[in-house]
């Protein structure tokens, strides 16, 4: 288990290994409900780690895995880092531009509708999410985004008004959660629905994530779009004081 203060990203840019294919898997409960979550797992993670706590979430739902490419100071990644909070532009915008490549043949071979897939991503894995959903911005609708910062020096213009979005952001994890609410309004003026919300832990993954992803899924009218107001911020108990 990582430490509190250890920090998600590598701290220097080393030689990188990069697989050719993005590996994944399927898990497929025994009654499913025709829903599909993709899984974006965080450093030095694989297409297994968020499996059991989606398995929480959406129990009958068909889980998506995928392993990000990069493999950086023997650490599994979406994309090459430079230090803890800056990223190599050219390969987060390449391995984006890959991983939709990947994705939609995938859909296609299987049969997925993407656009009623959400997408979950932890970390790094929800850092290349959101550079995903900036750069390719008719792919993702539905998002959570766990423990996430911006990553794109430079964003795009970009259409996200029929993108719904979750934040969860620990309110102990010092590296990353001062950047939390740079991404949000960064969608949010891209034209998503963002609800931003910050638990009293750190940077792992816990309880009380699932919880407020279910929270928040409860509140979706079918469409995506969000049945009833949520509160955003430290209000209420799902949120750590500020």
């Amino acid at each position: 288990m990582r430490k509190k203060s250890e920090p998600d990203e590598p701290t220097a840019a080393q030689k990188i290994i990069r697989n050719p294919q993005f590996l994944y898997r399927f898990y497929r409960p025994e009654n499913p409900t025709g829903k599909t979550v993709v899984l974006l797992h965080g450093s030095g993670g694989d297409e297994t780690s968020l499996v059991p706590l989606a398995s929480k979430i959406w129990p009958n739902a068909v889980l998506l895995g995928v392993r990000g490419r990069v493999l950086q100071e023997g650490r599994t990644r979406w994309y090459r880092s430079i230090t803890p909070v800056k990223f190599d532009q050219k390969d987060v915008r390449a391995e984006a531009d890959a991983f939709v490549v990947f994705l939609t043949k995938l859909a296609d071979s299987h049969g997925l509708d993407l656009s009623r897939a959400t997408f979950v991503g932890y970390s790094n894995g929800a850092n290349l999410l959101a550079a995903t959903m900036l750069l390719h911005p008719d792919m993702v609708k539905r998002a959570v985004l766990m423990r996430p910062m911006p990553v794109l020096d430079e964003t795009p213009a970009a259409n996200l008004s029929k993108t719904n979005v979750l934040t969860v952001a620990g309110a102990e994890d010092e590296i990353y959660s001062p950047y939390a609410p740079a991404l949000s309004a960064l969608l949010r003026s891209s034209g998503a629905r963002v609800d931003s919300r910050t638990v009293a832990t750190g940077h792992l993954l816990g309880e009380e994530d699932v919880r407020i992803v279910g929270e928040w899924l409860a509140a979706q009218s079918p469409d995506g779009a969000p049945a009833v107001s949520m509160q955003t911020g430290p209000a209420g108990s799902s949120s750590a004081p500020e």
